[in-house]
């Protein structure tokens, strides 16, 4: 059995009980002049299934954990398919080292997706996030299958790629805190949260967001027991050494040090955005 069937039995097998529970409060509380047939409930069961298309894109020096917080929590979706979508199957290097596979390509990617999701990355010259928001072929990919995609969603800076697409105009999103001003340049309503959701839009902020997003949209696929349960498995349960993980609560040492560190970043972004909204 592969790591994934396992994680994916392990979570059924969590959720079962649940599902029993509920299928009979289903059975005793609806009005019918038939009785309802027995659920099946058992790990085996299609009760949690749904068939959701969600592709994940993936470029050079995407920053990994953008892309694998989410991808783990989307894995754990019983009967979905994820997707990790680029221009070739050539296999992309992360902002950190970490080397991924694509598996589909623009072309052979579904058409209607469930989810369009894309990571954040750092500035790697002719790679990274600036170097694909610029990608004619990623914006019109991200551009075509937004366009009809149940959700649209991003983490960290995946929402300038979003935004660079067309895809943010009239919208409320977050990003990372160093970019995420840079999204009125889109036309987008930047946001100061953690996960945010307009309508069909759902950003996460800066890196680590993508674990709350994850759960989140698990809520929002599934419900939200089905995300607990996720959550509960994956032992998600944030003590952090230090509290200086956002604006609200670093020292001001802290915020001036990223800031001056930050600031050749934010001024490209803000610089690129008004070129490609122009």
């Amino acid at each position: 059995m592969t790591d994934f069937n396992r994680r994916s039995v392990t979570l059924l097998a969590l959720l079962a009980p649940f599902a029993r529970v509920w299928s009979q409060q289903e059975s005793t509380s609806a009005v019918s002049e038939k009785p309802q047939a027995h659920r099946d409930t058992s790990p085996r069961s299609t009760f949690w299934a749904r068939n959701d298309q969600i592709a994940m894109l993936v470029y050079p020096k995407m920053t990994v954990l953008d892309l694998i917080g989410p991808q783990y929590m989307f894995a754990l979706l019983e009967g979905a398919k994820v997707h990790l979508v680029a221009k070739s199957l050539t296999p992309v290097t992360s902002d950190t080292g970490v080397t991924i596979t694509p598996t589909i390509s623009f072309e052979d990617c579904p058409k209607d997706l469930t989810v369009l999701f894309a990571p954040g990355g750092s500035d790697g010259g002719s790679q990274g996030v600036f170097a694909t928001m610029q990608d004619a072929d990623t914006r019109a990919f991200m551009a075509d299958r937004g366009s009809r995609a149940k959700y649209v969603t991003s983490v960290c800076t995946g929402s300038l790629i979003l935004g660079a697409a067309g895809l943010l105009k009239g919208y409320k999103a977050t990003s990372h805190w160093a970019a995420r001003d840079v999204l009125a340049d889109f036309g987008a309503i930047p946001t100061d949260a953690r996960v945010v959701r307009d309508r069909n839009r759902i950003t996460g902020a800066g890196v680590t967001a993508g674990l709350d997003f994850g759960l989140q949209m698990a809520a929002v696929l599934r419900d939200p027991t089905y995300a607990q349960c996720m959550q509960l498995l994956a032992e998600y349960d944030p003590h952090p050494p230090f509290h200086s993980g956002s604006l609200h609560t670093a020292s001001v040492e802290v915020q001036t040090t990223m800031r001056g560190l930050l600031s050749g970043f934010t001024a490209s972004a803000h610089a690129l955005a008004e070129r490609l909204s122009a």
